[in-house]
């Protein structure tokens, strides 16, 4: 008799259920702490934009109606922002469901999708979870240029006929490392033009504005592009999971066929057309991001570790043993950041960059673990 087990397919067997950053609430639970920091999930430490706030505040909206399905009026606020027809943009429920979306149309039995080494979790999850083949690729060597980043003459030597979606992340999560706007328009001219390339961007804003590229022109040039973007990271909506992706109209068309209806709540929609406005708290959270993460990787690296080159809002850092213990006694000081054995890096940890009475907060529990250790 077939077990509900073998009924599940296999990409989904081989799946694991994806950890979050430890939430504060179970650790104080776990530990009984009454001070705790979180610097796990590349959160803004400045909060929400305050615009946003405003706009949850004043919400009048009716809760007993329905959303609008098609966010007309938030992807006519994103079109203007991109100078993009309101057509080639696909809203979604956090960018992880233009993630989701994307695999769903263009991955599936016998296609392949491309991903790096050390990059973001979810992608082979999606691939895998529509029984698609994932192709990890080597990231850089430690000795390169921008080490365990995205090699892209690797990546694009394993393309072949079935190959659906190549996933590439810039800066990228949880390296923090980035691609120059040649070596990407370089790789985008090689792809074939059957193979759809998905460029995350849910970083961007923190990237040094001289290296952001223009992806509107990139967006007409290449057909196969889908870019996505989200407002969980600089506006501070992470809880209110809003992302979109731009693409061609046709590519859109096809995500938009398959997006559940009423993917992007109302409340949401709301909030981020007015954190959109909110041009002097995206200015500060850049700001602060820029000079606290040059703080830490000084800091960091005064302590003997290792720091990756990093445009997000996070820094990762070689520990120079297994970080599990060192994670695991920076939870006793109530300081929870984020171990990345899970992405096959047992000697590296991730910190958010904080406020710099959080970073501070963060260096003084790492010297007390040191030392004890």
């Amino acid at each position: 008799m077939t077990t509900l087990t073998e009924q599940a397919h296999a990409g989904i067997r081989s799946l694991h259920t994806y950890e979050p950053g430890k939430p504060i609430e179970d650790l104080k639970r776990e530990l009984g702490l009454d001070s705790i920091i979180k610097l796990a999930s590349n959160e803004n430490p400045l909060g929400t934009s305050p615009k946003a706030l405003a706009a949850l505040a004043n919400f009048h909206g009716d809760l007993y109606r329905y959303p609008d399905g098609s966010g007309f009026d938030l992807k006519a606020r994103i079109a203007a922002a991109h100078d993009i027809e309101p057509a080639r943009i696909t809203l979604g429920n956090g960018s992880n469901d233009i993630l989701e979306l994307t695999a769903r149309v263009f991955l599936g039995p016998g296609k392949n999708a491309i991903v790096s080494q050390y990059s973001f979790a979810v992608y082979p999850i999606v691939a895998r979870a529509v029984n698609a083949e994932v192709r990890e690729v080597p990231a850089l060597g430690d000795s390169a240029a921008m080490p365990r980043g995205h090699d892209l003459s690797a990546m694009l030597s394993r393309v072949d006929d079935d190959t659906g979606v190549i996933f590439i992340a810039s800066p990228n999560n949880p390296t923090g490392t980035w691609l120059s706007t040649q070596d990407i328009e370089t790789f985008l001219a090689q792809v074939p033009a059957q193979t759809v390339v998905l460029l995350d961007q849910a970083y961007i804003e923190y990237q040094t504005s001289a290296e952001q590229p223009d992806v509107r022109a990139w967006l007409d040039r290449f057909p196969n592009l889908i870019v996505t973007r989200t407002f969980s990271k600089i506006y501070g909506m992470a809880a209110l999971r809003f992302g979109y992706g731009l693409s061609s109209a046709e590519v859109a068309d096809y995500l938009n066929r398959i997006r559940q209806p009423f993917n992007v709540n109302m409340v949401a929609m709301h909030c981020a057309s007015a954190a959109m406005d909110d041009e002097e708290f995206i200015a500060r959270s850049i700001a602060s991001n820029t000079v606290e993460r040059d703080s830490l990787v000084r800091e960091l690296t005064a302590r003997g570790m290792v720091c990756l080159p990093s445009q997000a809002n996070f820094v990762t850092f070689d520990c120079g043993r297994e970080s599990k213990p060192l994670y695991e006694a920076l939870l006793r000081q109530g300081v929870i950041v984020r171990p990345l054995a899970s992405y096959d890096m047992p000697e590296h940890l991730r910190v958010t960059v904080g406020m710099a009475e959080e970073n501070q907060r963060f260096l003084a529990a790492l010297d007390t673990v040191l030392a004890g250790s």
